[in-house]
């Protein structure tokens, strides 16, 4: 790995001493670091310039310094600051949603393809910052992308230091700071006794098992996942009462509203009476969208029987027991939206509630052949 150019990419939350305390870590290893890439949030970054990066005065300048290191040597400063954005170019201050996660996921799985596809590069992973969701996608996108060459680290901290806001790394020279215990109470220790330890992690690559047409370019989980398992004819299992979709092995858990509506279609699609073979073109067991609200009563007791807690007349009259066009549109966004990250856009057309037709004359199905799929109650 000499002859390679590392780099450090880290997740990293509101405690940006991960970096320094990994860096020093990878050091003392004898691993030697060129660039460190950060994925973090708005406030991760912020706390990132105004302790890291500010200036000669900043933690990592004073690292490098302590240690007789070119910090110039080391390719990190605010164009390695990868920031989590919305669907508007908004930067996400924390990771609070499921949309929020998805993006984190999307920039994990960019930033470690785009690193992995030089051969002449070690990745190190570092896990230890952030919230627990993000070493969960980092260490997904290691697991897809990752090669021989690159490593998943963690980084253990003795407990009083790993609580102290400032403590970045041990210093050369031994100094007292002031700690707190789990009580919240004050006191000083020399930094002599903190220990930072490098924690090697296993993670199982599938990166060989994928074609190179799907190295060309960051993909998502499900198609990547959905790659690995060869069969020509999947089927489609819905299971009411665990509330989740299985294809292809991949189980998909769902929302009560989401899923009444989906096996709807499903129940119709099963029971309509047709002697032909299912094909793309055509549409005969689709509904218009009048031809769905005529089916409320039917939808409202799918919803009864997956939800079974809450009285259905106690329930919001415009919700999944009240469809018009509006959130039946809303519902049916949402469930494509969640099939095509968890499945992948490869297969949607298969899975999906798709639309047929131009608006007035717009009908819904499902496209897939009914005796591919399973419902059990």
């Amino acid at each position: 790995m000499a002859d390679l150019k590392t780099i450090l990419l880290a997740v990293c939350g509101l405690s940006p001493q991960v970096i320094t305390e990994t860096l020093y870590a990878l050091h003392q290893n004898g691993r030697s670091i060129d660039a460190i890439h950060v994925i973090t949030t708005r406030e991760g970054k912020e706390r990132i310039f105004a302790t890291l990066l500010s200036g000669r005065n900043g933690q990592f300048h004073q690292y490098c310094r302590d240690y007789g290191l070119i910090d110039t040597a080391i390719d990190f400063g605010p164009h390695t600051i990868h920031v989590l954005c919305d669907s508007h170019g908004i930067e996400i201050a924390d990771i609070s949603t499921q949309a929020d996660n998805e993006k984190l996921l999307a920039q994990c799985l960019q930033l470690t393809h785009r690193f992995t596809s030089d051969s002449d590069t070690a990745v190190y992973f570092s896990i230890a910052g952030g919230r627990k969701t993000m070493s969960a996608c980092l260490t997904l996108a290691a697991q897809f992308y990752g090669r021989n060459q690159d490593r998943l680290y963690h980084v253990l901290v003795t407990p009083e230091f790993e609580r102290s806001s400032d403590f970045y790394y041990p210093p050369l020279k031994s100094r007292r700071i002031a700690l707190r215990d789990k009580q919240g109470r004050l006191f000083y220790m020399d930094t002599r006794y903190a220990e930072v330890t490098l924690v090697p992690l296993p993670f199982v690559s599938i990166r060989d098992r994928l074609s190179s047409a799907l190295l060309n370019q960051p993909l998502d989980p499900g198609t990547l996942m959905l790659s690995l398992i060869q069969d020509s004819s999947p089927c489609l299992t819905v299971v009411l009462k665990d509330r989740k979709l299985i294809y292809k092995k991949m189980e998909i858990d769902f929302q009560p509203t989401w899923l009444a509506l989906y096996v709807f279609f499903v129940m119709h699609k099963k029971g309509f009476a047709c002697t032909g073979e299912c094909h793309p073109e055509c549409a005969d067991c689709y509904l218009d969208i009048q031809q769905i609200f005529s089916h409320q009563t039917m939808i409202t007791d799918i919803y009864r029987q997956i939800a079974g807690t809450r009285p259905v007349d106690e329930m919001s009259q415009t919700g999944i027991t009240g469809l018009n066009a509006e959130n039946f549109n809303g519902y049916k966004a949402k469930i494509r939206k969640e099939l095509e990250l968890r499945l992948g856009p490869d297969v949607l057309r298969d899975v999906e509630i798709f639309s047929q037709g131009r608006r007035p004359n717009t009908r819904y199905g499902i496209q897939m052949s009914r005796e591919r799929i399973v419902v059990i109650f």
